[in-house]
């Protein structure tokens, strides 16, 4: 049997009485308070009276009243350890759940005895909704700092403004009144580099003056950002959505979540997105949010001394996160229903939508971008879309989900390369190489040297008389002095006709560059440039239907809506769908994807173009792989992460799963009442097991319940410091009475309030796709493998990992904990 087959240890299970007096949103968990009995009835009396008698599939109280008990007494005891996880563990839902209703029972039974103790009732009772309002605050006032400061950096590579070294250069020229209207970014407050050093504004030397400098900053910015990193806190490198999904799932990774993660994770964010580089803050920004409620979660007794509790504030700051990444507060919401959360009770619910609205109140009172709004490409349409628009809308959706299948193939073969190859074991230098290449092919073009907020909000929006984009420079047929909301249909421009060239180099570096920096090691998210490269597509698309219109307005599917002087199309809109295309063939989000794009726009209208590209866009992507990009990285990096989107159809049994195999050793187990201490204390010393199995005899085979291998020792030891007698030949005992023993024999050691009573169990002829779906749904460690009452073997999650990857014909090896 291999050392990993215990990885996640043994479980306690409460009393049947506990769980009927669950409240209503534990009920999800709280079956894990009984067994799945697959044994025949006349085997049950045999396992020392202590479980009902059952028949097949049937569900049976596990566990005794009286051990829950010595359980719950053996948790009060202040002894260092006991309830805790090591680094690289999954928690016990079932157990942590246990716990937290045995302490909610224990206040409101003292509630009424004092005033002090009823104060300490409601404190408790409130304390959910204060760790949420105290995470909103934190993760709505980083996301303002970082927006302001990214700005500022971003526009601090093209030069400073001399009146106020830390206005950017749109609030740097606010205030002239020397700009005019064409000109609206230029005025004699604003510096390029080129003026501060060579003093020429405009020429060849000016040109290279301000591509040098352009090149300086972005490698700096880079440079300082990995090195931070590096350095100081190397979790904060990459989305950490990937990490966040598996940590609420129930794994432990220590100090992803922590205080220096966070300051280093908002400090390198800022010049990651600075930099230049094609990625973007919106899901490092979950991270943040994240670590904000882990650290709060900690000010309570309530959140810090309970994993499962504390993973409900997770759920509701990642819905902070995308709150004031998107300013979307009911999309965050959805977002972490549907995409990260792993258990989400009615109550996270209530405090994901307290948290999102806490944070994006507070974001809106920063107004980082100047506009009011929640964020920068806030845009509104006034034109009604047409049934025949469905059909470039679909093909929108088809290209985000052919781009998302290339994308998630491309990147993780590059990931996956980089782990293999000695070129990882320089990050420092990928990124500088990264950042160069994105600098210098990034500059000459002027829509990849905007920041990529600032290029989708250009692309979003429509052509109005007050727009001097080059998009929007068409050929105007109007009166020049009537300015009106809905400019009807117009040629195409020079200027327009250039711009598609440059949107067309544009989509090829964008695509190229993202497939490279996503997964280097500085912050970087992924939504905003799919969004780009979507918005880039779509916005291409949308001046062609609209130059189509224009030119063939009798044409059949024009005619009937489409008249001569008409606002028909509106190019914008198109580049907003092919933005939530792309953004779904990559993640393959669908409700709370449109929900966030439409929270977007502001416009109710928009919802069925939206969601017939996205659903579009995951039929295609799902059609090459059915797996979104944070799935595909947390099987790269070998989380024990079971995805419940992941169907497993294969006709195997837990016998074909389970270990030992008949290769291996025999399963390390305990007897009831034939072993010493010292018997156990060298089992512990000989294996790396994190729990064992206790049975009869072995004769017998009987499965009695299941022991930690950490409990084990603290209670070894407390009984030697506690209790006289004990030495390394006195007998242990499991059971509820004590076997007769000769006179002379040392004091016996009883450890019955240790066992879990009532592990989990399957007979060996169970199908693996009820194992699996039992795994998933309560959150299982391990299974132990009976027939006809005999223990036969274990199952754990790695072993499910394993099987599951084997039957899809990869090698387990290579994915697992790399």
């Amino acid at each position: 049997m291999e050392s990993e087959q215990l990885f996640h240890r043994g479980y306690y299970r409460n009393s049947y009485n506990s769980i009927t007096s669950a409240s209503s949103d534990e009920e999800l968990l709280d079956g894990a308070g009984v067994i799945m009995d697959f044994q025949t009835s006349e085997d049950d009396n045999l396992l020392d009276g202590d479980t009902a008698v059952g028949t097949h599939y049937t569900m049976t109280n596990g566990g005794s009243i009286s051990s829950s008990t010595h359980l719950l007494d053996l948790l009060d005891e202040p002894i260092p350890g006991v309830g805790t996880y090591d680094d690289f563990h999954t928690i016990d839902w079932v157990r942590e759940r246990c716990k937290d209703r045995e302490r909610h029972r224990r206040i409101n039974s003292k509630k009424k005895e004092s005033a002090w103790e009823m104060t300490k009732s409601l404190y408790d009772a409130w304390s959910g909704w204060l760790v949420v309002t105290l995470t909103g605050l934190a993760s709505g006032a980083l996301a303002g700092l970082i927006d302001i400061a990214a700005d500022w950096m971003t526009d601090l590579k093209e030069g400073i403004c001399l009146s106020a070294l830390w206005y950017n250069h749109e609030q740097c020229c606010w205030g002239s009144n020397e700009t005019t209207f064409e000109e609206r970014d230029k005025c004699p407050q604003w510096k390029t580099w080129a003026e501060l050093i060579i003093g020429q504004a405009e020429g060849p030397g000016s040109y290279i003056m301000n591509y040098i400098m352009y090149i300086f900053w972005a490698l700096s910015f880079a440079f300082l950002a990995v090195s931070l990193v590096k350095v100081f806190a190397p979790y904060a490198c990459g989305s950490g959505i990937p990490e966040i999904k598996t940590i609420l799932s129930g794994f432990i990774i220590r100090g992803y979540l922590g205080k220096w993660t966070l300051m280093i994770k908002t400090i390198t964010l800022v010049l990651a997105v600075a930099s230049g580089l094609s990625l973007g803050k919106e899901g490092p920004l979950v991270h943040v949010a994240c670590c904000c409620g882990n650290i709060f979660s900690y000010l309570f007794p309530k959140y810090s001394t309970n994993e499962a509790k504390k993973r409900e504030v997770l759920s509701a700051a990642s819905a902070a996160g995308v709150s004031v990444a998107f300013g979307a507060p009911i999309g965050g919401v959805l977002f972490s229903l549907e995409e990260v959360s792993y258990y989400f009770p009615l109550k996270t619910l209530w405090r994901s939508f307290f948290a999102a609205l806490v944070a994006a109140f507070v974001l809106r009172s920063i107004n980082p971008f100047g506009n009011s709004r929640l964020v920068l490409f806030y845009v509104e349409y006034h034109t009604p879309w047409y049934l025949f628009e469905l059909f470039p809308f679909i093909l929108l959706g088809v290209f985000g989900g052919l781009w998302g299948a290339f994308f998630i193939r491309a990147n993780i073969a590059w990931c996956r390369r980089r782990k293999s190859t000695k070129f990882g074991k320089y990050p420092v230098l990928e990124v500088i190489i990264v950042a160069a290449i994105t600098a210098v092919a990034a500059f000459p073009n002027p829509y990849t040297r905007l920041n990529t907020s600032e290029l989708i909000k250009e692309l979003f929006t429509d052509c109005g008389p007050l727009e001097s984009s080059s998009l929007c420079d068409y050929r105007n047929d109007m009166n020049a002095s009537k300015i009106v909301d809905d400019i009807p249909d117009r040629p195409a421009g020079l200027g327009v006709y250039s711009a598609i060239w440059q949107l067309c180099l544009a989509l090829i570096f964008k695509i190229i560059m993202t497939v490279f920096t996503f997964g280097i090691k500085v912050p970087s998210g992924l939504f905003i440039p799919s969004m780009a490269i979507g918005a880039i597509a779509g916005r291409i698309v949308g001046i062609a239907v609209e130059q189509l219109a224009y030119y063939h307005h009798d044409w059949f599917i024009f005619k009937e809506w489409c008249e001569v002087g008409a606002d028909c199309i509106t190019p914008g809109l198109y580049a907003m769908v092919g933005a939530a295309a792309c953004l779904g063939g990559v993640t393959r989000m669908t409700v709370s994807l449109v929900v966030i794009v439409f929270e977007l726009t502001g416009g109710l209208e928009y919802i069925v173009p939206l969601m017939a590209a996205v659903m579009t866009s995951k039929w295609v992507g799902d059609a090459f792989g059915r797996e979104g990009i944070y799935e595909a990285h947390i099987r790269l990096n070998g989380y024990p992460f079971l995805d419940a989107k992941e169907e497993f159809t294969h006709t195997t049994l837990a016998a074909d799963v389970m270990r030992p195999r008949r290769s291996d050793p025999p399963l390390a187990v305990l007897t009831q009442d034939n072993m010493t201490v010292d018997d156990i204390e060298n089992m512990i010393n000989e294996t790396s097991y994190n729990g064992f199995p206790v049975i009869m005899s072995k004769e017998s085979q009987r499965l009695v319940g299941f022991a930690l291998r950490r409990d084990l020792t603290i209670a070894i030891e407390s009984a030697r410091k506690k209790q006289e007698g004990i030495v390394g030949s006195s007998r242990v005992c499991f059971a509820q009475h004590t076997p007769s023993l000769p006179a002379e024999s040392p004091r016996p050691l009883k450890l019955r309030s240790i066992l879990d009573m009532s592990p989990f169990t399957v007979t060996d002829h169970t199908p693996m796709e009820i194992v699996v779906d039992i795994f998933r749904k309560l959150g299982l460690r391990q299974c132990l493998v009976t027939h006809n009452g005999r223990l036969l073997g274990i199952i754990t999650k790695k072993d499910i990992l394993r099987h599951m990857a084997q039957t899809a014909n990869q090698d387990p090896a290579s994915i697992m904990f790399n």
